[in-house]
C-alpha cells in the first residue's frame, strides 16, 4: 500500500496523476480528433503505470526475480540477520547508481558464486546510504538490508550501460543530509524535466499532421511535457 510521499511508488504515482490531468485540462478545448488522442495518451498512461506498479509491488512479479540462487554454504552470510521464512533467497547485494545520457537509475547487483545479475529498483533514500549486504528475494518481493524495495524493471544478466557509480563500502557521514535532499519533490522533477526538451518538437510534428495552430500546439506540448516527466518516473529515476 502507498501511503506519504516518502513511499518509493509516491512520486511514480504523482507524476501519473499529473499526466492524466494534463489530459483532462485540454479535453474541453479539443476538438473530435484532437480529443481521441487524449484519450489515446490517458490510457497509456493509465494501463502502463498499472502494470508496472504491479510489478514493483509484487502482485505481478514480471521477470524481477534474478533466477540465480546461492550455495547452501553461502545462503547465510555470517553478518547479515537470518531470514525468518526459510522460502527466501539470500544474494549479495550491492547498489550501482546509472548515469547514461540523461538517464539515471539505481540498480542492485545480485551475486551469487560467479554469477552476478543487475535489477532496477525505485528511488528510495536508503539507498544513497547503502553499503554492501544481502537482498533478500520471496513471492515476488525484494528486501536489501531488511528494506524493501520495489522494482523498477525486469531483471537481466548483463550490466547496464553508461556510466556506473558504486556506493562508497563504508557509511559515508553526509550521506544521510545528501538523502534528504535528493527526496526533494522539486529536485527529482528537476531531473525528469530534463526530458521536457523534446516536447516542443512532438507538438510541432503534431501540428504538422493534423493542423490546429498555435492552440493546437501548447496544448499538444504542454500534454508532451507531462508525459516526458512521467515517463522518466515510472521508469524509475534516480535524484541522487
Amino acid at each position: 500500500m502507498i501511503s506519504g510521499s516518502g513511499h518509493p511508488l509516491a512520486y511514480p504515482v504523482l507524476t501519473t496523476f499529473g499526466a492524466l490531468v494534463i489530459c483532462l485540462a485540454w479535453a474541453p478545448f479539443a476538438d473530435a480528433e484532437q480529443l481521441a488522442m487524449l484519450g489515446a495518451v490517458a490510457l497509456v498512461v493509465l494501463v502502463y503505470s498499472a502494470f508496472r506498479l504491479m510489478v514493483a509491488s509484487g502482485v505481478f512479479p514480471w521477470h524481477t526475480d534474478p533466477g540465480i540462487h546461492p550455495a547452501p554454504a553461502d545462503a547465510e552470510p555470517v553478518d547479515s540477520v537470518p531470514s525468518t521464512d526459510s522460502s527466501g533467497n539470500m544474494l549479495r547485494c550491492r547498489r550501482i547508481r546509472q548515469q547514461h545520457r540523461l538517464l539515471s537509475r539505481s540498480w542492485l547487483e545480485l551475486g551469487a558464486g560467479d554469477r552476478t545479475r543487475w535489477l532496477p529498483v525505485y528511488f528510495d533514500p536508503m539507498l544513497v546510504t547503502a553499503t554492501d549486504s544481502t537482498a533478500e528475494f520471496r513471492d515476488g518481493t525484494v528486501y536489501f538490508d531488511n528494506v524493501r524495495l520495489y522494482p523498477s524493471g525486469p531483471a537481466r544478466d548483463r550490466e547496464p550501460v553508461g556510466r556506473l557509480h558504486d556506493n562508497p563500502t563504508r557509511p559515508d557521514p553526509d550521506g544521510p543530509a545528501h538523502a534528504a535532499d535528493a527526496s526533494r519533490f522539486t529536485r527529482r522533477l528537476l531531473l525528469d524535466g530534463q526530458f521536457v526538451v523534446a516536447a516542443p518538437f512532438a507538438a510541432l510534428l503534431w501540428v504538422y499532421i493534423a493542423g490546429g495552430g498555435f492552440p493546437a500546439f501548447a496544448g499538444a506540448a504542454t500534454v508532451a511535457a507531462g508525459v516526458a516527466v512521467w515517463f522518466s518516473a515510472i521508469r524509475g529515476s534516480d535524484p541522487s
